[in-house]
């Protein structure tokens, strides 16, 4: 098994404590940045960062959905961790400074991937595909904190 990744970036026009707090805030902003690809989006414990529980389901591809169960930690200043209890996913998100009001948002998730040919298919295209997913969520990010 392979360690897959996909990371996905973007400059927000806001600042970065305002750009992690919409990040951190899963009882309000984050089910408002999700797209179609989310769907049964509940906290079950927490709802603001570092302790919060929250469960999705991903919907990748038309025949890939992922069941996520996500413990959410904080282990440095600008940075959430969602790691997936039903799987190896872990996701990063960490917000920088990006310059006057500007802050850096990037998104990194990281899977063990399969064995043999269904781990090079996973390898190839996995990362491109959840890129676009992340990117949809971004570009939301940016227009909730932008207003």
């Amino acid at each position: 098994m392979a360690q897959v990744e996909a990371t996905t970036e973007r400059i927000i026009a806001a600042d970065a404590e305002t750009v992690f707090d919409a990040l951190a805030d899963y009882s309000g902003t984050r089910a408002k940045l999700l797209p179609e690809h989310f769907s049964e989006y509940e906290v079950r414990e927490g709802g603001d960062g570092e302790g919060t529980l929250v469960h999705w389901k991903l919907q990748a591809t038309s025949k890939r959905v992922r069941d996520c169960l996500l413990e959410v930690t904080e282990p440095t200043d600008g940075q959430l961790v969602e790691k997936d209890r039903n799987s190896s996913m872990v996701t990063t998100w960490t917000v920088t400074p990006a310059g006057e009001g500007k802050s850096r948002a990037v998104v990194t998730t990281v899977w063990n991937g399969a064995g043999g040919i269904g781990g090079f298919f996973e390898k190839t295209f996995a990362p491109k595909g959840l890129g676009r997913i992340y990117d949809a969520v971004l570009a939301k990010l940016a227009d909730e904190v932008e207003k």
